[in-house]
């Protein structure tokens, strides 16, 4: 793991290193396709459950390699998880994201759930993930993700998955002014209770001004002075 290596010799101590893998069923989809996958849970079970306990263990195994670099931090992107019904996602996506969350808690290393999409219907089924951080997209209310993983902003349990979100990327980071920014960044602090992260709901586009990054950061500054 060269980059998470060079990473770690320079940041280590100053900011978290983090890692990424797969979650087993994003990883089946980039191996067929996402339809092909999607049809396969259906049509062809008994082939997704070994395609699935192949992606798991590479997944455990990558996880491995990158803390044993230095990754303070292991996140897991299970992109297709929001694209099933509940039911789906409580037997072919969230026992394998527990099974990858519970391997690097056992190695050291704290854990990060990342999926795309509106996750509304499945936020009391990802705080079950026993990942430390779970990101909340742009188009999920932050509240009502903090009150699924902690039991509301006002009674965050030490022991419950930290909401991270949810500024919407294009609208307001990229396309939005320093106010409304540092507006957003405030609101979603309050909303998100004392143990949420804030962060876009999801990768910040480029060209985002860097005026914009300078009112998040300074409302986070604010927020905790």
């Amino acid at each position: 793991m060269p980059l998470v290596s060079r990473m770690t010799q320079r940041y280590k101590g100053y900011v978290p290193v983090m890692g990424w893998v797969e979650g087993a069923l994003a990883e089946a989809a980039n191996l067929r396709g996402t339809s092909a996958a999607l049809m396969d849970l259906h049509d062809y079970p008994e082939f997704m459950n070994d395609l699935l306990e192949t992606c798991v263990e590479v997944g455990i195994a990558f996880a491995q390699a990158q803390i044993e670099a230095g990754a303070d931090i292991i996140g897991l992107g299970d992109v297709c998880a929001s694209q099933i019904a509940p039911r789906m996602y409580r037997k072919w996506a969230l026992p394998y994201e527990q099974r990858v969350f519970a391997a690097i808690h056992k190695m050291g290393a704290l854990t990060r759930l990342h999926i795309c999409g509106d996750t509304s219907n499945i936020l009391g089924d990802i705080g079950k993930s026993r990942a430390d951080i779970i990101d909340v997209d742009w188009i999920v209310p932050m509240d009502g993700a903090a009150r699924s993983f902690s039991d509301g902003p006002e009674r965050g349990r030490g022991t419950a998955p930290a909401a991270c979100g949810n500024i919407d990327p294009v609208g307001v980071l990229l396309q939005g002014t320093p106010e409304e920014v540092y507006t957003m960044t405030q609101r979603d602090l309050v909303l998100g209770g004392p143990r949420c992260f804030s962060a876009a709901g999801f990768e910040i586009p480029q060209r985002t001004p860097i005026a914009n990054l300078d009112a998040q950061v300074r409302a986070l500054q604010e927020f905790t002075t």
